[in-house]
């Protein structure tokens, strides 16, 4: 995963075939698929706006990302021949561009999973402003939404 050393964990958006996550440089999906899959089954296209993952011949989904990616960057991997892990890298990069979901209208966060991806990503961005400094204790309150307080 990123550079972001998170020892406090990472808010994951559970969905029906898996999850997705989010620091504030990549969105990760993580697509459960029978165990003895093997790569040649799995079809992934990724562009800056869209993506659509196929899994022996059926969709497991399709459409219009919350926001861009650097499709030319993305990558994926089967692991354990039951695991499709994805990294998309966010176009925009900041703490303030949390995803509320994976696709537009849909794999949405909850708004208690939303609150706690806004509050991780503005403590990942006090950490990369901060580097040295032990984070893994840290809470964020008060005014963390869209990344937190504008300061200098």
């Amino acid at each position: 995963m990123a550079n972001f050393d998170e020892k406090s964990g990472i808010i994951p958006c559970n969905t029906p075939w898996g999850k997705w996550l989010q620091t504030v440089e990549d969105v990760f999906v993580e697509v459960l698929v029978p165990e003895g899959t093997k790569c040649k089954e799995i079809s992934i296209n990724i562009k800056t706006k869209t993506i659509k993952v196929v899994v022996s011949g059926k969709e497991v989904f399709s459409g219009y990302l919350h926001k861009a990616v650097h499709a030319d960057e993305a990558v994926w991997t089967l692991e354990d021949k039951k695991l499709i892990r994805i990294c998309l890298p966010k176009v925009h990069s900041t703490a303030g561009n949390c995803w509320k979901s994976l696709l537009k209208s849909q794999y949405e966060a909850d708004p208690s999973t939303f609150d706690q991806m806004e509050q991780k990503l503005t403590l990942e961005k006090f950490q990369n402003e901060n580097p040295g400094f032990d984070f893994s204790g840290a809470s964020i309150t008060g005014n963390y939404h869209d990344g937190g307080p504008k300061l200098g």
